[in-house]
């Protein structure tokens, strides 16, 4: 059983995340979409909140888990008996740290491979950063994430204006 894990921390998921993990799901007999809880980040929702979104959202693949991990993602893979790493690519700039990243993921498990995904034209403009910047002004990223994903934004940036 060939198994995949595609991660990132998807804060929060969206529909350029769902096109990279349909597309990746036909190429592994399992897929782990591993959340990553990033002490250096400060996220907009926490661990079970993303957990939960990417849950609801890959519902339909049968072959999918969802799982949060910290540290390392070589070492992640490791337990989880993954062989492939799933990245999606939307610019060159991506590129270039996707590159450093694979090599390192590389130089401490050789036999770990790195599959870079290109992303979709309609979805290459998409990141989870200008979806919060835009839903925090007030525009519409209803095409640009799963409906719940859409609903959560809205309550969380009414929230903090009230």
């Amino acid at each position: 059983m060939l198994t995949a894990i595609y991660p990132g921390s998807f804060d929060p998921i969206t529909n350029g995340h769902l096109d990279v993990i349909g597309r990746a799901s036909r190429l592994a007999d399992r897929l782990i979409v591993g959340v990553l809880l990033n002490a250096n980040k400060n996220p907009l929702f926490d661990i079970e909140e993303r957990v939960e979104m990417t849950r609801e959202a890959v519902r339909p693949y049968p072959n999918i888990e969802v799982r949060h991990f910290d540290g390392l993602l070589v070492e992640f893979a490791e337990r989880e008996r993954a062989r492939i790493i799933v990245r999606g690519i939307r610019a060159i700039s991506d590129y270039e740290f996707e590159l450093q990243m694979a090599l390192m993921n590389r130089r401490l498990k050789p036999d770990l491979e790195t599959v870079f995904l290109m992303a979709s034209e309609n979805h290459s403009f998409v990141s989870s950063r200008i979806i919060k910047e835009v839903a925090r002004l007030g525009g519409d990223v209803r095409d640009m994430v799963p409906p719940q994903v859409e609903a959560r934004l809205r309550a969380r940036f009414q929230r903090s204006e009230n």
